[in-house]
């Protein structure tokens, strides 16, 4: 699972159709599903973690923090 992460967030750090800006409302949108998740005492989806890692990691690769 850990190369098709890697694999995911290299394709989307290169894909130039989506901005930085993208990836952070991206981010910022699955933090908040997160949180009203968690805080509703509800199982939380292993794919929103997945999304959410390779998100932070396509980011990162980008440059930006």
């Amino acid at each position: 699972m850990h190369t098709d992460i890697e694999a995911t967030a290299n394709k989307l750090a290169c894909d130039p159709r989506i901005s930085d800006y993208d990836f952070w409302r991206s981010l910022r949108n699955i933090n908040n599903e997160l949180f009203e998740i968690a805080n509703n005492n509800r199982p939380i989806p292993i794919e929103m973690l997945r999304w959410r890692v390779i998100l932070r990691q396509a980011r990162s690769k980008r440059g930006v923090a």
